[in-house]
């Protein structure tokens, strides 16, 4: 369900980009200074000067050969120590549900050459997340929902919480739901004195496991057991401790309200090391409270509350990396995003949260924080205020009294990318749009000039190329008044005086966009070929509700209506669409993944008029079905307005059924169960309703795991479309 990267990012492979490495394992680092940075190159870590990208290495292959054995670690995360005499290699890793976050960590002095394996003794690939003290003489880690502390002189190792003999009792990291809908993975974080770590709790011991069956590993059934809080349970328990490194014992913080309705969603230590801040929603989510905490008593104080009648818009929402804090003036403020004047705005907060600064007025949406250059008075964002499928970088500054200027060459139109370096003076710079693939150079900021011997994108890009795209960008208007954007990718030798099958490719929930003007927008990479080349139209628009930078009400207007307004939308769009002479609508599909696969059945139940052919991957039937976090965020409590929860269930209109269904799911899917398969089959018999079905064992939400699982999905969606919706144009049957 919830795939969503950054806020308004388009997702057209997410279900096969869920094995990324976590935050430690990022491989473009900045050095302190900005003005180089290292990566994994050939076995090793290199570095590379800005501006002349003058390249030399770090730590060789050969360093990296651990004693006793003729095989070099490989490299599949690391960090480097400020002052350049130390290595951390993450290596050996292992998935926990979405991201690879645990593994083994070894510790390189670059001086001495000595690699030094941390947690020796603990088991293999069980370490997340370790991080050296300030003060670098220790190394802290999670290892089996503890957090443990290693003193890097002697090798001595201290546990520092206490799950009292059960698994459920999460110290450090988090359960399933945190991480899947906050994008909480790492935990704990060191005071800046190195005395003390401040870290997370999560209490899942009352929260109820839902079983998975692996029926595939044993000639006898194994139970999977997964914490998971359906929709309308309490939430996991959260609170925040700081331990003393010297004794292992934790103050707790008073954080105010029942910890079982309520989330901690972020938490920081301040730059000088006196309080920890933290962010607290209400478990409706329409409440954000931001909290100072003393470490020493635990009393808590609140310095700032925002509250919204949908939900409160978080930084998950708009980042991929919930750690860190946007501290300016030595911790005296701080960057905060919010949606409050129906814009996603950056706000600069004082330190007691009394003076706020609106930095970036205007009809527009920030679509995502890129670099706070506090010496240089700026911070760069994203946003496009003229088109919600492209992406420019902006400047803006910090002192609240300038106008937002673009960066980006507007003479390039599409998706701007930047990664920049942490003294604000460099860029990695990537493009593309819909007709020209993905260029990579790298630029001078605020002056966006190219750097000498480097590529010049602008020279390179060629607007003419669009010409030879088969691919348009379209707005179309419902009867409703709705205005949504749109792709169309055309058949090959398109003729107009033909009709064509209609393909849909839908999303259509608040986690993710389809319609982005980047290159691979209109892929059909479910099909075994070319829908092109094959004669289909293959389109997707956005409805209401998709997280576009279309303002906040555009985005909230799904509240409590998932399943209502969003299928409406996109239907009333299709219909508009249809009225095209070239289009056949005897031979209309569509089909979705995850919240998509959800869309999905709901047009195919409900509209079967418009849709004759549907393919369902990975569908919520019944947002009855998921969990809290997310559901609740975006429908309410089941408690208080059931009647959306009925409205809005593909279960409920699958008598409805007319055309023809493929359902597809795995059995193994820890986040949208098989228990929504299940239900719905049930359904469907009970309506005598044909449809074909397909259960792939053990497979997770992403159909990634067992040889050869991709090809047969693509040759089974390719093959039921062929045979159901029958490729290539036909002479109209209306002629004069």
């Amino acid at each position: 369900m919830t795939f969503r990267p950054n806020l308004f990012r388009s997702i057209f492979f997410a279900a096969f980009c869920l094995l990324a490495v976590a935050s430690f394992g990022q491989q473009l680092k900045w050095s302190a200074d900005g003005n180089s940075y290292l990566t994994s190159e050939d076995g090793g870590i290199v570095k590379y000067t800005l501006p002349t990208l003058d390249k030399s290495v770090v730590v060789a292959k050969d360093l990296l050969t651990p004693a006793g054995s003729d095989t070099p670690l490989k490299v599949e995360g690391f960090s480097i120590t400020d002052d350049g005499n130390r290595a951390m290699i993450y290596t050996n890793s292992k998935r926990v549900w979405r991201a690879k976050t645990r593994g083994d960590y070894w510790l390189l002095d670059l001086g001495t050459k000595s690699l030094k394996q941390l947690g020796k003794g603990r088991p293999a690939s069980s370490l997340m997340f370790a991080k050296l003290s300030p003060d670098g003489t220790k190394a802290a880690y999670v290892s089996e929902r503890n957090v443990y502390v290693e003193d890097l002189s002697t090798g001595s190792i201290k546990k520092l919480t206490d799950d009292l003999g059960t698994k459920k009792l999460i110290n450090g990291t988090f359960d399933w739901v945190y991480e899947e809908e906050f994008f909480c993975r790492d935990g704990f974080r060191w005071a800046p004195d190195s005395k003390s770590i401040a870290y997370w709790q999560i209490d899942a011991n009352k929260i109820r496991d839902f079983y998975m069956i692996n029926n595939t590993d044993s000639v006898y059934s194994q139970i999977v057991p997964v914490e998971y809080p359906k929709v309308g349970d309490p939430p996991s328990p959260a609170r925040i401790g700081v331990v003393d490194i010297a004794n292992a014992k934790t103050t707790w913080m008073n954080v105010p309200g029942d910890p079982a309705q309520h989330y901690i969603v972020r938490m920081e230590w301040t730059p000088d090391g006196k309080e920890v801040i933290l962010q607290q929603l209400n478990r409706k989510q329409n409440e954000s409270k931001i909290m100072l905490c003393n470490p020493g008593s635990g009393a808590a104080k609140t310095i700032f509350t925002e509250t919204d009648e949908a939900w409160v818009s978080t930084v998950n929402e708009w980042s991929n990396d919930a750690t860190g804090w946007y501290w300016l003036d030595g911790g005296q403020r701080f960057l905060w995003p919010s949606e409050k004047d129906g814009w996603m705005h950056l706000y600069l907060l004082s330190r007691d949260g009394k003076k706020e600064t609106l930095l970036t007025p205007g009809n527009y949406d920030v679509i995502s924080l890129n670099r706070i250059d506090e010496k240089g008075g700026m911070v760069y964002f994203t946003a496009s205020p003229n088109s919600a499928i492209q992406k420019y970088l902006y400047k803006v500054p910090l002192n609240g009294k300038g106008k937002a200027e673009q960066v980006s060459p507007a003479t390039m139109p599409g998706t701007h990318g930047y990664t920049i370096s942490t003294n604000g003076k460099y860029a990695r710079w990537t493009f593309s749009n819909y007709y020209t693939q993905q260029m990579r150079t790298w630029v001078e900021l605020p002056s966006h000039k190219v750097l000498a011997g480097q590529k010049d994108l602008a020279k390179d890009f060629d607007p003419k190329a669009k010409e030879d795209s088969n691919v348009e960008f379209f707005k179309v208007t419902t009867e409703d008044g709705v205005e949504m954007d749109g792709w169309m990718k055309k058949p090959t030798n398109f003729d107009p005086n033909k009709k064509y099958p209609v393909v849909f490719y839908v999303y259509g929930e608040p986690a993710s966009a389809t319609v982005s003007d980047s290159y691979g927008a209109a892929n059909d990479f479910i099909y075994s070929g070319d829908m092109s080349e094959d004669g289909y139209v293959h389109i997707s628009i956005d409805n209401r509700g998709t997280p576009s930078p279309k303002g906040r009400a555009w985005r909230k207007s799904i509240y409590r209506k998932i399943g209502q307004v969003n299928i409406r939308d996109q239907a009333m769009g299709a219909k508009k669409l249809l009225e095209a002479p070239y289009m056949d609508t005897s031979r209309v599909a569509v089909w979705g993944w995850s919240g998509g696969g959800s869309s999905t059945l709901n047009l195919m139940f409900q509209y079967p008029e418009i849709y004759k052919t549907g393919v369902s991957i990975a569908p919520v039937t019944s947002s009855l079905f998921y969990d809290n976090i997310y559901t609740e965020r975006y429908m309410g409590l089941p408690q208080e307005n059931m009647a959306d929860y009925t409205a809005g269930a593909s279960i409920t209109h699958a008598k409805n059924l007319k055309g023809n269904l493929l359902l597809i799911h795995g059995t193994g899917d820890d986040n949208v169960h098989f228990q929504n398969a299940e239900m719905l089959v049930n359904e469907l018999v009970k309506h005598n309703k044909q449809f074909q079905y397909m259960a792939y064992p053990m497979r997770s939400h992403g159909l990634s795991e067992g040889e050869g699982t991709f090809l047969h999905l693509s040759t089974m969606v390719s093959k039921f479309l062929k045979e159901n919706c029958p490729p290539g144009g036909v002479d109209k049957v209306n002629k004069p």
